[in-house]
């Protein structure tokens, strides 16, 4: 979609201004108190990313909790021919070429590459009416059949006489009618997925310490209309959208009652909100909310347990990129998109916004983003830093799950966002499980994330600092009982994308039994990981 010259003139306007109080305002106050009103457990969940393309050694060096087998290229994934069909994604290609398929193969291989890991995984099960028929290589749109296209897979020709591949779009521009969706696909059916749940689990085991606990009802639904237009043409209505994600996921209860499902993992902005008039006068999250919420008090059950959605935010690849995670939370802050500004009416605040829907519409509902990403390719500290930012946010916030999309290698700098909070000190060492309350006189300049380890007593705090000035802490600690007045600090900064680097330790001072409080410089464009031991 293309931005608005007043809304782009807005927000440079903002971020000059944010630039000129960094340069303003070098000693800003933080304070963190254990065992705070606002104190509760951080899931580690939130700290997932999808399994495509992720380094297994990295994801075992960060004990990755949970990876995502999902994506466009899921959604039409027949287990027992272990294939799919790419859609609009890649010229509606189906199949993998294997004469003599295993069935879940490829599911299976992600499951015992992240096994060393510890890695739970969520599953994508297929929602949508049809899937992929055979392994064989075949697409929707050969040319033989549907005529002349504006463009060809330019790798792949199926048999017979190697017939090419088209993208369904003939040369005027139109979109072409697949008449043969049953050329290369079955109807799908809650037989057939509840089947591949029956074998996932006696395959892989099941419970809270086997990889297979979470399972996704389909991907991004309200664009089945568009990435998969030779089968959905019309798209699906949400009121079809749920009554098909609420049959698969009983499907899902039966043959794993211990499973935790995930829907409607949908897409930014529009498949959040679908068509109102036909939800109920709500928008299509609402509506799923309320419709799962009626259909579990009916059949005394629980068969949604993640309101689950995807988002992209606005990316970027200057300093403007770290202050786009306020649209997460910030009431104060609107970063320029449509449904702000047409139907929110306000700043976005997604995550307080999702969860005043899950309490209004189904309680007790987790909150999860099984995709999203907020910039453009994590090689930058900017990426870092925002990265950094969007976890410790996910922590405070209290989100259930996550699972970032845009996979770094294991020396990118968004890696190094991951060991800030899961192996800062390349010993292993993770920031805490338990949310301390934590303040910044001014959280978009230095924002500070703290949690108590309960394993062994730990106050773990990270700390960032997202300007081009060096600033000034001054760090009050509430209710904690150091076990020196010394405290191990690590800092990442654009000194050296490459490493966590271990500094000199912060010195503590005791004020009183319960309050300690340090003064610490916070280099520019840089995220600081400083680790108390209390009394045991």
């Amino acid at each position: 979609m293309r931005v608005p010259h007043s809304i782009i003139f807005v927000l440079l306007a903002a971020v000059a201004l944010l630039s000129n109080r960094a340069v303003a305002q070098t000693t800003l106050d933080l304070s963190v108190t254990i065992s705070g009103s606002g104190a509760h457990p951080i899931s580690p969940d939130i700290y997932g990313m999808v399994g495509f393309s992720l380094d297994p050694t990295f994801a075992k060096e960060i004990a990755l909790p949970n990876f995502r087998w999902g994506g466009d290229g899921t959604t039409r994934y027949n287990w027992r021919v272990d294939s799919s069909n790419s859609g609009k994604d890649w010229y509606y290609i189906g199949g993998s070429g294997v004469a003599t398929p295993t069935p879940s193969g490829q599911v299976d291989t992600m499951i015992d590459t992240f096994l060393p890991a510890g890695s739970k995984a969520l599953i994508t099960i297929p929602v949508i009416p049809y899937i992929n028929s055979s392994s064989q290589w075949n697409c929707s749109y050969r040319e033989s059949v549907y005529g002349a296209q504006e463009s060809y897979d330019p790798y792949l020709t199926v048999n017979p006489d190697d017939d090419k591949c088209g993208n369904g779009v003939n040369l005027s521009g139109d979109q072409i009618s697949d008449t043969n969706i049953y050329y290369n696909h079955i109807n799908n059916s809650t037989a057939i997925q509840k089947a591949w749940v029956q074998y996932l689990v006696k395959k892989h085991g099941t419970g809270e310490n086997a990889p297979i606990h979470y399972f996704q009802l389909d991907n991004e639904p309200g664009g089945w209309g568009n990435t998969h237009v030779d089968v959905m043409p019309n798209g699906a209505t949400y009121r079809t959208i749920v009554e098909l994600s609420e049959q698969y996921a009983t499907a899902i209860k039966q043959a794993d009652p211990g499973a935790e499902v995930f829907g409607p993992s949908d897409f930014t902005l529009g498949g959040w909100i679908g068509t109102p008039s036909l939800q109920n006068n709500l928008y299509a999250g609402q509506y799923y909310l309320q419709q799962f919420s009626g259909y579990d008090k009916l059949h005394n059950s629980r068969s949604l347990d993640f309101f689950d959605e995807h988002y992209y935010g606005n990316g970027g690849s200057d300093p403007a990129e770290i202050q786009t995670t306020r649209a997460l939370w910030d009431p104060t802050y609107n970063s320029g998109t449509w449904v702000e500004q047409y139907v929110f009416d306000g700043p976005m605040q997604l995550i307080p916004r999702f969860q005043s829907w899950i309490a209004k519409y189904y309680p007790e509902t987790k909150l999860s983003f099984s995709e999203y990403s907020l910039t453009n390719g994590g090689t930058t500290i900017y990426d870092a830093l925002t990265e950094a930012d969007a976890l410790g946010i996910f922590g405070r916030e209290g989100v259930g799950l996550a699972n970032l999309w845009t996979i770094p290698a294991p020396t990118d700098p968004v890696a190094y966002s991951y060991r800030l909070f899961r192996n800062y000190d390349g010993k292993g060492s993770q920031y805490g499980d338990q949310w301390a309350d934590s303040v910044s006189s001014d959280q978009n300049q230095l924002s500070i994330y703290g949690a108590l380890r309960t394993s062994d007593s730990t106050l773990t705090l990270v700390i960032i600092n997202k300007t081009g000035n060096s600033i000034t802490g001054n760090l009050t600690l509430n209710g904690i009982d150091p076990a020196s007045n010394l405290a191990p600090a690590y800092l990442y900064s654009s000194a050296n994308l490459k490493a966590i680097v271990p500094q000199k330790a912060i010195v503590l001072t005791l004020k009183s039994s319960t309050v300690t409080s340090f003064t610490s410089q916070f280099a520019a464009y840089s995220a600081t990981v400083v680790a108390i031991p209390q009394k045991r």
